[in-house]
């Protein structure tokens, strides 16, 4: 009979201290909300354009008599040069080197012309913007009486949902001797 009344103290022991928690769901009054922000660094290119003025030069025209001069120069060189089919090709190699010297040469005594133009000059930059962006919700709610405070996703309206767990407080026990 003791060994019946031992075990069933034990295990009675043991339900009551493997038992789970008693939880329900209950409603707390909201007392403010606070949206909560952080800083955040957004890059970004600024690009503008100016107009400067640039002076540039103006290439010189082909100078048809220095050319045509030069030319004749040139392949009557050319053909003193060369013999039978070279002499052809010595001859024509002649006429062009010759009409490029004598334009050259026709428009070495002219001043260099140039011109005033505009250009835009385009220039662009990293600059860094900083935006608030909404984190969540500071929640302050008042549950039977006792002051409470969570962060949350959203805003929650006047009530709140809570969860509530029960559990027994198990008093110390004293042995005497």
């Amino acid at each position: 009979m003791k060994r019946v009344a031992l075990l069933s103290l034990l295990a009675a022991a043991a339900t009551g201290a493997f038992a789970q928690p008693q939880a329900f769901v209950d409603n707390a009054r909201v007392r403010s909300v606070e949206p909560q922000y952080e800083s955040v660094q957004v890059p970004r290119e600024e690009c503008g354009s100016q107009w400067v003025n640039e002076v540039q030069p103006v290439q010189a025209s082909p100078n048809l008599g220095g050319i045509a001069i030069g030319a004749v120069v040139g392949g009557v060189l050319g053909n003193q040069v060369g013999k039978g089919h070279g002499k052809e090709a010595a001859t024509a190699a002649g006429a062009v080197a010759g009409a490029m010297v004598g334009n050259s040469v026709a428009n070495n005594g002219q001043q260099p012309q140039y011109v005033q133009g505009q250009r835009e000059v385009r220039s662009c930059r990293q600059v860094v913007d900083v935006q608030n962006r909404l984190t969540g919700y500071r929640v302050n709610y008042e549950y039977r009486g006792q002051q409470y405070s969570t962060l949350m996703r959203e805003n929650p309206g006047p009530n709140l949902q809570v969860r509530v767990s029960v559990e027994p407080v198990e008093r110390e026990y004293h042995h005497r001797r």
